[in-house]
Parts: C-alpha cells; structure tokens; sequence
C-alpha cells in the first residue's frame, strides 16, 4: 500500500489474476469452440500492452513536453484507424486515411475543450489528462465509426437493385444512399445512447472506479465521470456522422452511377 492507501498490485496478484483467463480458456477448450488459442493470444497482448503503456506514460509524464503527448495521440489514431479499416475489409482504400483525419480531429477538438476550458488544465497539453482523455474518445469512437460503417455498406449493397432503379430515375447519390445512412448512423449512436441510460445503474464506468480505487471520494469521481461519459458521447456520434457522410460517397460514380464491386 502506497502513501495514498492504494494497494500496490504485485506479480504476485497478475499471477493470480491470470487464473481468470485460464479457467475461461479451459472452458473454452471443452465447449470445442475453437476460438482457445485466439483468447489466450489475446489476454497475453492486452497484458503485455498495458505494462509497456505504462512505462512510456510513466516516462512522458517526467519530460513535461508537448511533442511526445502528441506523438502517442498519433500513434493511437493510426491504430485506431487501421482497425476501422480492417473491419470494413469492403470499404474504398481511402477509409483508413478518412477516418485517421475525422478521429485525430474530433478527438484533439473535444479534449482541448474538456481539458482546457470545462477542467481548465495546466500546462494546456499535460500528459496526466491529455492522453486519456483522448483515449477514451478514440476507443469509443473507433468502435461506433466501425459499426456505422459496416451497416452502411452492407445496407448500400443490398439495395444495389433499388439504387439502380433510383438513380436511372435521376436520384443523386444521396437520394439513393439517404436511408442507409441514417440506418448505420442509428446503428453506431444506439450503443452509445444505451451505456448513458444504465450507468450508475448497472455498471459502474472505468474513470469512476479507476479515481474510487486510487481512493477519490466518490462525490468527488462522479462529476468527472459526467463529464466524460458525455465528452465519449459526443465523440462518437460526431465521428461516426461526420465519417459516414463522407464515405457513402464512395459506392457512386463521378456521375453518380453506383458503382459495381468489380470496379470499386
């Protein structure tokens, strides 16, 4: 226990953690999912991510310097990109560099507002609160961006008939793809709306019980959480928008012909 009461977790307790992640592999393994190896893999990298993060956020932390703050934030969109783009394997090439634009954009946006004018931080770029924040929005934002995505053109190309029809009737390219836009838009945002409506209730959110464990007064962690859970929101729905309006664009012609896969 250090000197502010926190429990200083030992090799020991990851040791004895890991018996979560055995157990579930063991029942994995009897069920015959076959989805063992992949789950094992996965715990491992997770663990070995978030002991390396630690050491270079404990390592930015010490430089007090505004380049490394913004070099992660980087890093981090460009990961979060590429698996926008890894899960919509259908989507134009240009959605990787789309997304890595409207991510690293919302995100710097909405936290230099949170950090800088609703928290009022010092320095402007201090590390303490500039990476998570923006981690918190990239996370929830890269999944919502990804969902919208892949609603989106699965809905465009299922209706490959009806926008022919359409557009051989004079519709624009939005005309056509309207509907499916605003379903994968609806897609992305719900998740979104349903983790506001059960926090607190169901669940307690990570900020929160991250500050009650590093002993916080909870009245004091709530408004904090307030403040994030609607700063995610935010982040989501405007990525998500603002991605979606601009990639529909991409399944029609210059002459707004919908374009089949074969030349896509």
């Amino acid at each position: 226990m250090n000197e502010l009461g926190v429990i200083t977790v030992s090799p020991l307790h990851l040791a004895l953690a890991s018996g979560f992640i055995i157990v579930t592999a063991v029942v994995l393994t009897l069920l015959k999912l076959g989805i063992t190896r992949q789950y094992l893999f996965a715990a491992a990298r997770a663990a070995a991510q978030l002991l390396f993060l630690g050491f270079v956020l404990a390592w930015i932390f010490e430089l007090e310097s505004v380049l490394p703050v913004l070099g992660v934030i980087a890093f981090m969109t460009g990961v979060a990109a590429f698996t926008v783009a890894r899960r919509n394997p259908s989507a134009p090439r240009s959605v990787m560099p789309i997304a890595f634009i409207v991510l690293l954009s919302v995100s710097f946006i909405i936290v230099m507002i949170v950090a800088n004018i609703i928290i009022g931080i010092d320095p402007w770029f201090d590390p303490r609160y500039f990476i998570p924040l923006a981690g918190l929005i990239l996370g929830n934002s890269m999944s919502g961006v990804a969902i919208a995505l892949e609603r989106m053109f699965n809905d465009l190309d299922t209706r490959t008939d009806e926008i022919r029809s359409l557009v051989a009737l004079g519709a624009t390219p939005w005309e056509c793809a309207r509907s499916s836009v605003r379903d994968a838009l609806r897609a992305g945002i719900i998740p979104n709306i349903n983790t506001l409506s059960a926090i607190g209730l169901v669940f307690i959110p990570g900020i929160m019980s991250g500050q009650v464990l590093a002993g916080i007064n909870p009245a004091i962690a709530a408004p904090y959480q307030i403040i994030v859970s609607f700063m995610i929101s935010a982040g989501d729905s405007a990525c998500s928008a603002i991605v979606t309006l601009w990639m529909y664009r991409y399944r029609f012609a210059d002459n707004g012909m919908f374009l089949d896969p074969s030349v896509r």
